[in-house]
């Protein structure tokens, strides 16, 4: 029998006998017969083509020989990795367990995806999770088609013919003023009519950042031509950028921070479209439990926050 024959049976009973030191002690402690271990242990030994016991015979215990020591190290080893396996599987299929890896961007990062980590590890202790995060929808697209991640944040409205899209709910642009500006003393209301932009140099995302051009379109669509005094792909740095009287600024609503005082905030008359929050998985791929539970969690969290930023 050559040593790819070698089968768990074989190292179940060479770990019993050696814990145990006799061959019925082991039969015992397998719940098998003594001939039974003998078996193994002999096509063990014709599969190695060496003894791994020496028998003296009568009431004294068998004893590995140098090479039942080797092999017994190996054999330990190969069945604590397989007792560590079946553990890790059973996590991985409780969705408690594994590891999840989550493509985002910057809005979503700061905004929505603490709420959604947060219920996540309190039901799922367990789970190692990671974060890639990119400016740009192209980018977190080819880390997930290239299974870098497990599933993705995505803005939209988005199509793929290789994703699963899931839309979580839509983000309203809106207008960022100084507190104290000119724009904001002119306009008191709760809405700012978009076409007295106007001429105005805003503060605004790199094109073609997806924000950048739907905000774009949209401004064009309304019969203006959006210049820029300052363009970052930080969302912090362009409010900043308003609350320094540099420009205004359209962003999606989950980008900015509303409790800042030095800035209003103001919807749109009439508004953009709004950008869509998307969560996207590789098509036709088997989703693990662990992203069912964080496809579920952040719909949920994803209705809640964008309602309290509406609020």
């Amino acid at each position: 029998m050559p040593f790819t024959d070698l089968d768990l049976r074989h190292l179940r009973a060479l770990i019993a006998v050696a814990d145990e030191g006799s061959f019925i002690g082991a039969a015992d402690a397998l719940r098998l017969s003594q001939a039974a271990i003998s078996q193994q242990i002999a096509g063990l030994e014709r599969a190695i083509g060496q003894r791994v016991f020496d028998r003296p015979g009568g009431p004294k215990p068998v004893v590995l020989t140098p090479a039942g020591r080797m092999l017994l190290t190996s054999a330990t080893a190969i069945m604590g990795l397989l007792e560590s396996t079946q553990t890790d599987l059973q996590d991985l299929a409780a969705g408690t367990g594994g590891r999840l890896s989550i493509g985002t961007y910057q809005s979503v990062s700061v905004q929505l995806l603490p709420d959604v980590v947060s219920e996540l590890r309190s039901v799922a202790p367990e789970l190692t999770i990671g974060l890639i995060e990119h400016d740009r929808n192209d980018e977190l697209v080819a880390e997930l088609l290239s299974d870098a991640i497990d599933v993705t944040f995505l803005a939209g409205p988005y199509e793929h013919e290789s994703l699963d899209l899931i839309p979580l709910g839509t983000d309203p642009f809106v207008l960022l003023l100084p507190a104290n500006g000119d724009l904001a003393r002119r306009h008191p209301g709760r809405r700012f009519p978009t076409t007295a932009l106007a001429g105005i140099p805003l503060v605004g995302e790199h094109e073609p950042q997806y924000g950048a051009g739907t905000i774009n379109a949209g401004l064009r669509g309304m019969g203006l031509r959006p210049r820029y005094a300052f363009r970052s792909y930080d969302n912090g740095a362009q409010q900043g950028m308003v609350r320094a009287g540099v420009g205004p600024a359209i962003m999606p609503l989950l980008a900015t921070d509303p409790t800042d005082p030095g800035i209003v905030i103001k919807s749109l008359d009439p508004p953009l479209e709004p950008r869509t929050i998307m969560l996207a998985t590789r098509k036709g791929a088997t989703r693990a439990p662990a992203t069912e539970t964080f496809i579920r969690i952040a719909k949920r969290a994803c209705r809640a926050r964008l309602a309290r930023a509406r609020a």
